[in-house]
């Protein structure tokens, strides 16, 4: 009994894109050892155990940057994803008429920092070109929408938090840099899974959340930012140094990081990017592609569910369904009491389920990680033999 709430030891989770579980118990085992024998501020004392907190965020740091190939790069510490992309969209000096590019798959942490910014300023909102067939982005067309209406800034996930899709992100922003656009990649569902070179100028900044791919805790995201474009401060305050001065610090990334970091988070993340080295993030991704598989072999068992993208292949384990006569929340519900997690509804992706026709009820998101295994393949085979016969 938690919170008096009866939890299962034996969840067979299908949850990951909203935050991978289980951690690496190498995670745990450091998070709770650090807290307990250094759990202080970073920057505010003097003292041993305020240098060791540094040290630790310090080098969290640069094992960041060495896992994404981007040694001369800043890493930006956040709270959450949602932080970070608050933090650049709204700390570009954006103008009226700007030209604002987003892939179909946007989450809401994007399209509503948008929505707001348009309350302000006169926003010209285009959608990358993607062609359903073939489950790819349409780099010929978007070539010409760059062409017919120059990009100021191009937002892209690098794979769809709905569907898995994966975007040539390198590609894209190659063709939207010869028109000096500022580009912007949210790796939520990438960071630490998909080994990615993010050394190239044009990738401007890049989005990731502890929690998900990169098998660290709830508390601690960022961003990598190139410093090649000044960003106005989202919040202000104490950074721990020039405390003379009543501006921020002009040098990232003091002037990003007003107020106390969660140390405790930081830990974590440390712990997971010591594992993700140790382990080999190819490692990771192989096993994670092998459970993606498992979990497509088990779904098209089922002729009553329609898997989101068609083409299986498309992407990361990120796979959303819709169910005949049934409506995606009962599926969740009827899942749920089977001990099995997945999400149902829109996944904070609205824009997502319109364009691929699942919106306003949204659908079914099955997402593996590295510790799936096969008994949780089995109960979910089990579950949905139930759902299929309809003897629920």
């Amino acid at each position: 009994m938690l919170g008096g709430v009866n939890v299962s030891n034996n969840i067979a989770y299908f949850d990951n894109a909203a935050t991978t579980f289980p951690k690496p118990e190498e995670v745990y085992v450091f998070m709770d050892k650090f807290y307990r024998e250094c759990g202080v501020n970073v920057g505010r004392g003097q003292h041993k155990l305020a240098s060791r907190a540094s040290a630790l965020v310090s080098e969290t740091r640069n094992m960041f940057l060495e896992l994404l190939h981007c040694p001369s790069k800043n890493v930006i510490l956040t709270h959450t994803a949602t932080e970070a992309l608050n933090m650049i969209l709204r700390g570009i000096r954006i103008s009226n008429g700007y030209n604002i590019y987003i892939s179909p798959f946007e989450h809401n942490a994007v399209t509503r920092v948008i929505a707001h910014l348009s309350k302000s300023y006169k926003l010209n909102i285009q959608v990358l070109a993607f062609d359903k067939t073939t489950w790819t982005y349409n780099l010929e067309k978007i070539k010409d929408q760059f062409s017919d209406a120059k990009p100021n800034i191009v937002i892209v996930s690098h794979a769809s938090n709905v569907c898995g899709v994966l975007a040539p992100i390198h590609k894209i922003c190659d063709m939207s840099k010869v028109h000096g656009a500022i580009n912007v990649i949210d790796m939520c569902q990438t960071a630490g899974l998909i080994d990615t070179d993010l050394s190239s100028e044009k990738i401007d900044f890049a989005v990731f959340a502890g929690h998900k791919t990169l098998y660290g805790p709830l508390g601690v995201a960022g961003f990598i930012y190139s410093g090649q474009i000044g960003l106005t401060p989202l919040i202000y305050g104490g950074t721990g140094t020039d405390s003379q001065n009543q501006s921020m610090p002009e040098t990232a990334p003091e002037r990003y990081e007003a107020g106390s970091p969660n140390i405790h988070a930081i830990s974590g993340l440390y712990a997971a990017l010591k594992w993700i080295k140790k382990t080999s993030i190819k490692r990771i991704y192989e096993v994670e592609q092998q459970n993606h598989s498992n979990l497509i072999e088990v779904l098209s068992n089922y002729n009553n569910i329609r898997i989101l993208p068609t083409d299986t292949n498309a992407g990361v384990g990120v796979v959303s369904c819709t169910f005949d006569q049934y409506a995606a929340d009962d599926v969740g519900r009827i899942l749920d009491e089977k001990d099995i997690a997945v999400r149902t509804g829109l996944h904070c992706a609205p824009y997502a389920h319109k364009f691929l026709g699942t919106f306003p009820t949204g659908t079914v998101r099955f997402s593996v990680s590295y510790f799936n295994t096969k008994e949780d393949f089995d109960k979910l085979d089990d579950a949905l033999k139930i759902i299929q016969d309809n003897i629920w």
